[in-house]
């Protein structure tokens, strides 16, 4: 008999499969609900759990030296911010008592301008108010500081849990600081948008291209998948020279500083090549201190003045109408021009009298220069402005900075009854000496650096070439001006050079010269138009150049140096002149290498004293005056015997003094009257951090020697 019982199991069976039926059409009944009344909600749920096509920035390209020098780079950045409700649902608010005390005191060490008890008022003050977003620090740290802010309690947990989180930025930054700022340019704040300078001029290059990513939640993390992998940008370098840049600056604030000036210019260029190796533009700001605001380098269209008196020359003697015998009368220092007066600047003494054509450059003689040119283009002003047109000063360059101009030189033009339209009698005569003109400095500096070529006008370069990886992408080989192959004859070419020389060695440019090496060039003393209230409104402001090359035998380096100041003393040689020398020499001592022996006194037996700094540095001097210094346990130079050796009997009381001061290694060292080499390395060795500020030697520092050194303090230098 089967003990399968039908009318019991039957039953059973049925009810599982009426109730999974049931299950089933549910199942069919939610999920068509869901597709069809619910479809828009649940799309909507999808579209915050996913991201398609999120941007990727790229790395934005570095900014070079001519000689591969960081000048500016793309770094991280972060804002540092607090969520007070984040903390509060992770349950850690006790935790953040006890540990606010901690945590004060480490971003006070961390950010010395902050005290203890302003940094625990203002973490509670967004505590009370229950802020998501509230600023840790009021500005951006650099990576290095966000690590340390990182670290602290309550901050190093995850943000879910200690509500600390930050924004991070792709900042740019300049290693150097604001050397050469106006050239290079700069950005605008977080935008990745160029603002001028080089940075804009080849944006398109230093940008790169966005990649594209989408990104997908799976188990409440958000995986990103690539799509388009960002394309870095590539990286420039330029033509500027690090410490000529900075040497050209130094020289021109100093000279503004001296002279109270309102702005000074400085652009150096390599003859040869047309290379801008140093561009200054320094202009005082309402605060007294000089900044670059306006690259006045290539867009000031001024009067320059008397070194345009050398194009007025050029073109006369080109044009042949005489040599440099001959003669002019300036008689006293005032000759009438059309119903105007012509001085010379020493017209209060009585003038020059009769002189050379060459004599007029040389002492920079408005008669003699305006009343050669006035008796051969009088009749033919539009001949005359054609030689200057050739002289390749009007070029238009095609600078790659924003606001660059050409020189504008107005054509004389007449109406159709032969009347002029745009002409005066006393337009050439004041044309001839550089006025009645506008043209930027570096377009000058490029006139003088075509006669320190040969003739050969070369156009600024800013950028050699583009590289990426370690591959050069483009290049920007130097070039000549299109037609300007030789702006005059090599006869002309060889007279001009030689008065340049001249109007150093024996005119008014003496103090551009140097006892090292020759210098030609020619000083500009010019008064600035006040626009519709001219030369003589109110305050006469001048405009002092000084424009040329050196070495004169050998031309290496072209420079113009413009300053523009208000009222009197205003002399182009005795202050363009001075700044156009300091650079000059400054520049040639680069190249000159001396041997560290020629400064040993051989009558002297005895080994200079070391200060405390790096013993590297000293040690390398030292041996190569033919020295070797003993050093005691401490690593100290000490006693007068130059041979290497433990320290004897004789130095023992030198080795007791250097142990009883290693005690002293706990506590901040005295920097004052060290250079920034030696007291960084002095700190830094007992475990602070540094930060510096200005240039020279440290004045003062912002711990007080003998404080005891807390680890990780940080210690603001001032140098001078």
């Amino acid at each position: 008999m089967s003990k399968f019982n039908s009318d019991k199991i039957i039953p059973r069976y049925s009810v599982i499969a009426i109730a999974m039926t049931l299950m089933a059409v549910a199942i069919i009944c939610k999920a068509a609900y869901l597709m069809t009344v619910k479809r828009d909600y649940w799309m909507q749920v999808a579209d915050r759990v996913k991201k398609d096509s999120v941007t990727v920035k790229p790395t934005r390209g570095n900014i070079l030296s001519c000689d591969g020098q960081l000048m500016a780079s793309s770094l991280p950045e972060f804002k540092l911010y607090m969520d007070f409700q984040a903390l509060r649902n992770a349950k850690n608010d006790s935790l953040w008592e006890a540990k606010l005390d901690s945590i004060c005191m480490g971003l006070t060490d961390i950010f010395p301008e902050k005290s203890q008890e302003a940094f625990k008022e203002h973490l509670e003050k967004g505590r009370t108010m229950q802020a998501r977003h509230w600023p840790v620090w009021e500005r951006r740290v650099d990576y290095n500081t966000f690590t340390e802010v990182k670290a602290l309690p309550v901050f190093r947990k995850s943000a879910f849990k200690g509500g600390f989180h930050f924004e991070e930025f792709n900042a740019r930054q300049r290693p150097y600081g604001s050397l050469a700022s106006r050239t290079l340019g700069t950005m605008y704040g977080s935008k990745d948008t160029a603002r001028f300078g080089l940075e804009l001029s080849y944006d398109s290059i230093l940008r790169g291209k966005n990649g594209f990513i989408h990104r997908r939640k799976v188990l409440n993390k958000y995986l990103d998948i690539i799509d388009t992998p960002p394309t870095d940008g590539a990286d420039i370098v330029t033509t500027i020279d690090v410490s000529m840049q900075d040497l050209a600056e130094r020289a021109v604030i100093e000279e503004l500083k001296l002279i109270n000036g309102n702005v000074g210019v400085a652009i150096v260029m390599e003859v040869q090549t047309g290379d801008i190796k140093a561009i200054v533009n320094m202009e005082k700001c309402i605060d007294g201190v000089y900044r670059e605001v306006k690259n006045h380098a290539v867009s000031d269209l001024l009067e320059p003045g008397s070194v345009f008196k050398p194009i007025s020359i050029m073109t006369v003697l080109e044009d042949g109408y005489c040599d440099t015998t001959k003669m002019v009368d300036t008689g006293g220092g005032v000759w009438p021009m059309y119903g105007r007066e012509m001085k010379d600047h020493n017209w209060r003494r009585g003038g020059y009298g009769p002189m050379r054509l060459p004599r007029s450059l040389e002492v920079s003689s408005n008669i003699g220069v305006s009343r050669i040119v006035d008796e051969y283009y009088h009749n033919n002003p539009e001949k005359f402005v054609e030689g200057v047109y050739r002289s390749g000063v009007t070029s238009d360059f095609h600078i790659p900075l924003k606001g660059y101009a050409p020189a504008r030189i107005r054509m004389p033009k007449k109406n159709k009854r032969g009347q002029w339209l745009n002409w005066s009698n006393t337009a050439l005569a004041w044309m001839s000496i550089g006025y009645e003109t506008q043209i930027p400095p570096i377009s000058t500096l490029a006139f003088y650096n075509a006669i320190a070529n040969n003739g050969k006008m070369m156009r600024p370069r800013f950028v050699k070439s583009v590289v990426k990886d370690g591959k050069t992408l483009m290049e920007f080989p130097p070039e000549v001006v299109p037609g300007k192959e030789q702006i005059c004859s090599e006869r002309v070419v060889k007279l001009m050079q030689t008065m340049l020389e001249h109007v150093v060695s024996q005119g008014l440019g003496k103090k551009a010269g140097s006892t090292s090496f020759k210098v030609a060039g020619k000083t500009g003393t010019a008064q600035i138009s006040q626009g519709a209230g001219g030369y003589k409104s109110g305050v006469t402001n001048y405009l002092l150049s000084f424009a040329g090359y050196f070495p004169a035998d050998a031309p290496r380096y072209s420079c113009i140096v413009c300053i523009q100041k208000s009222g009197l003393p205003a002399s182009g040689g005795g202050m363009s002149g001075v700044v156009f020398h300091n650079i000059a020499e400054g520049i040639m001592a680069q190249d000159v290498k001396l041997d560290a022996k020629d400064a040993k006194d051989s009558t002297s037996i005895l080994v200079p004293d070391v200060k405390k700094g790096n013993i590297i540095a000293a040690d390398y001097v030292l041996s190569h005056l033919g020295y070797k210094p003993r050093k005691d346990w401490n690593g100290s130079f000490i006693g007068n015997n130059p041979v290497w050796g433990e320290a004897t009997s004789q130095d023992a009381n030198n080795i007791q003094l250097r142990r009883e001061r290693s005690s002293s290694k706990h506590l901040v060292p005295n920097t004052f009257g060290m250079g920034a080499r030696d007291a960084v390395f002095l700190l830094e060795s007992r475990g602070m951090k540094v930060t510096l500020l200005g240039r020279g030697k440290v004045i003062s520092q912002s711990i007080a020697p003998g404080t005891r050194i807390k680890k990780g303090a940080r210690c603001i230098l001032t140098l001078k």
